[in-house]
């Protein structure tokens, strides 16, 4: 009988949760999973530095269109790397229609990420995808599925296409997926798509479906994606409001604390009984990193637990090493802090902010920053007076939101988290007035615990530190190679 992971390795922001830290998650017989979010721009950034260590190149070498490869290597390539103090190069940013080009950029950066997270081993990595980015949806899914992706997640949303979209690119057809819309009229052409023949050069590769997991935080949700979903979901991450990243609101009229967080309550508890009556394999997230919680999540029937905030501080993860070394120093001393953001993201779902002098937490950082979209992924569709469609976000400037309909009260507060978030991983825009984009982490409310994984006198820790921390009450993993279907999957004693 086919065994699935006890510890799954969080997709957490842009290149944090990089393919260097999916491959050695994965190695050590856990899933390992990579960030899908952004991965077009952020495959131009190091192409842009001059692809150190040549990883980027290697990828692309695998790469079974070799003709597309060609293009992207000696468009964004950049001999050396670009000259210190200047500008990245930036890609355009995604519409319903994209041009041949960026489909191009986006199909090639996700093969990359995810061939280098299964290279030395044969155990599946997963790809992380978030539901509202919908924009780039297919060619990154169809990216990571040529490079054989063993799961793809997605949450931040209610994915209930994607299983459809893995089964028709898996059979080599065309797939569609429908943009959301603001004020979309009825009879208003809002699907997007892609057909892989028209990517391909020759013959198309063999492809096998990857294992769709949801990531939801209620049972309703859980329930609406096995019963409504356009094909087989093959489990669920239950995610609770103290994970890091984008939270689900609270269930019912928005209340903040004193402090000026959101308020969960009994209506956002989740019933781990009735998750278990669903019948499908189940994960638990949030606060779960530790090899206590992961016990009590497999005593309670889960499948095992999903991990991101533990892996973020981990050597290999993408976060800025100043960064890591800064917010492990405040886990020591047990003074990080975390604040849920009721207004930061541009989405309007609660965001979590490590709280950092000198990033984006800071008021006086956000004050100065003078406000750009030049990124776009969480940029909103609406329907245009034209009759096309727009898009906008509530962290551009201000004057352009309400140009296109937008309300000035919404902008309120609202951060670029597209910009921080490559900040993150030391890869921020320079501007023009040699400003530098700030950064803005987000960790969960359990930050402080990571001090638990660093050895006596040591100042880092590993990802095998914390995955055989998380393990030591639980059984030992035996990696299996291959599925009765020949699809990788991971055994357990």
């Amino acid at each position: 009988m086919m065994q699935f992971p006890k510890i799954i390795q969080g997709g957490m922001g842009v290149g944090v949760s990089n393919w260097r830290l999916a491959n050695a998650v994965s190695k050590l017989g856990q899933l390992g999973v990579v960030s899908g979010t952004a991965l077009d721009q952020l495959f131009v950034r190091r192409l842009a530095d001059g692809d150190k260590g040549g990883d980027m190149r290697r990828g692309l070498d695998a790469f079974p269109f070799p003709e597309m490869a060609k293009r992207i290597w000696q468009e964004y390539f950049v001999p050396g790397g670009k000259p210190s103090g200047t500008a990245y190069p930036i890609a355009a940013m995604h519409q319903k229609r994209d041009p041949r080009k960026l489909v191009e950029l986006c199909v090639v950066s996700n093969f990359v990420e995810v061939f280098l997270a299964k290279e030395g081993h044969k155990n599946p990595v997963g790809i992380n995808f978030l539901e509202k980015v919908q924009l780039p949806h297919l060619p990154s899914i169809y990216g990571a599925m040529l490079a054989g992706v063993g799961y793809v997640l997605m949450g931040a949303g209610i994915p209930l296409h994607i299983p459809g979209v893995l089964d028709s690119f898996a059979a080599h057809q065309p797939a569609e997926y429908k943009l959301s819309v603001v004020g979309a009229p009825q009879g208003m052409d809002s699907q997007m798509f892609l057909n892989p023949v028209d990517l391909a050069e020759g013959a198309l590769p063999d492809l096998h479906r990857p294992r769709f997991l949801a990531i939801v935080s209620s049972n309703t949700l859980a329930t609406t994606m096995l019963r409504r979903a356009s094909g087989r979901v093959d489990g669920l991450i239950l995610e609770t409001p103290i994970a890091g990243g984008h939270n689900a609101p609270p269930r019912g009229k928005l209340q903040l604390s004193a402090s000026g967080q959101p308020v969960y309550g009994e209506r956002d508890a989740v019933n781990i009984a009735g998750l278990r009556a669903l019948g499908v394999p189940f994960w638990l997230a949030g606060g779960y990193g530790s090899p206590e919680k992961v016990r009590e999540a497999l005593d309670q029937g889960a499948t095992g637990v999903q991990v991101g905030t533990a892996f973020a501080f981990t050597e290999e993860s993408g976060l800025d090493i100043g960064l890591k070394r800064t917010l492990l120093a405040q886990a020591v001393a047990g003074v990080g802090e975390v604040f849920t953001d009721p207004l930061a993201s541009p989405t309007g779902f609660p965001f979590k902010v490590a709280q950092l002098a000198g990033s984006y937490s800071d008021a006086e950082v956000t004050e100065k920053r003078t406000r750009v979209c030049d990124l776009g992924y969480l940029r909103e569709p609406y329907a245009a007076p034209d009759g096309g469609i727009g898009y906008r976000c509530a962290a551009e400037p201000v004057a352009n939101y309400v140009a296109k309909g937008g309300k000035v009260e919404e902008t309120v507060g609202r951060k670029c988290l597209c910009n921080a978030l490559m900040a993150n991983i030391g890869l921020a825009q320079i501007r023009k007035d040699a400003s530098i984009e700030p950064p803005l982490v987000t960790v969960g409310d359990d930050l402080n615990t990571v001090a638990q994984f660093l050895a006596p006198g040591q100042k880092t820790y590993t990802a095998a530190d914390v995955v055989e921390s998380l393990m030591s009450l639980s059984a030992s993993p035996v990696v299996a190679e291959t599925a009765p279907d020949d699809e990788p999957v991971l055994a357990t004693a």
